[in-house]
């Protein structure tokens, strides 16, 4: 199975675990294929070098550094396709429906209203990450 966490999910499954963090346990034990995009990769790496994270990774003894380059390693990097404008009240989550759409993944993972809402795009399945760990008996 191919999935898109977006960035939200990624850092919750990256910092706390969770079903998100069941999700990239997964892929790290090679049961599933998270797939990402220049722009999500690039938003990943800013998020996570925020100041509000800086105490919770030291507390792990991890850089932001060390974290985004583990999960970069672990995906596989498509070109977004070019999508119409989908999210009118998000544009930035967009960018999460074009890296789906080119990497003909089976799931989107989020937590964001904006794409939890749409409940599917282009015949891809939008999920939280509960429902994505239901479904792959994780």
């Amino acid at each position: 199975m191919r999935l898109v966490l977006d960035t939200n999910a990624a850092v919750s499954g990256l910092l706390w675990r969770g079903n998100p963090g069941k999700l990239i346990d997964a892929a790290q034990a090679g049961s599933l294929i998270l797939c990402a995009s220049a722009p999500l990769l690039a938003e990943l790496q800013g998020v996570l070098g925020r100041e509000k994270f800086a105490k919770h990774l030291q507390a792990r003894g991890l850089t932001a550094t060390q974290i985004f380059e583990g999960y970069a390693a672990l995906t596989t990097v498509v070109v977004p396709a070019i999508i119409p404008p989908a999210i009118i009240d998000d544009p930035d989550d967009d960018a999460v429906l074009a890296c789906a759409v080119a990497a003909k993944v089976d799931l989107v993972v989020s937590g964001d209203p904006h794409l939890v809402k749409l409940v599917q795009y282009q015949g891809i399945r939008i999920v939280a990450p509960a429902e994505a760990v239901e479904r792959l008996g994780l």
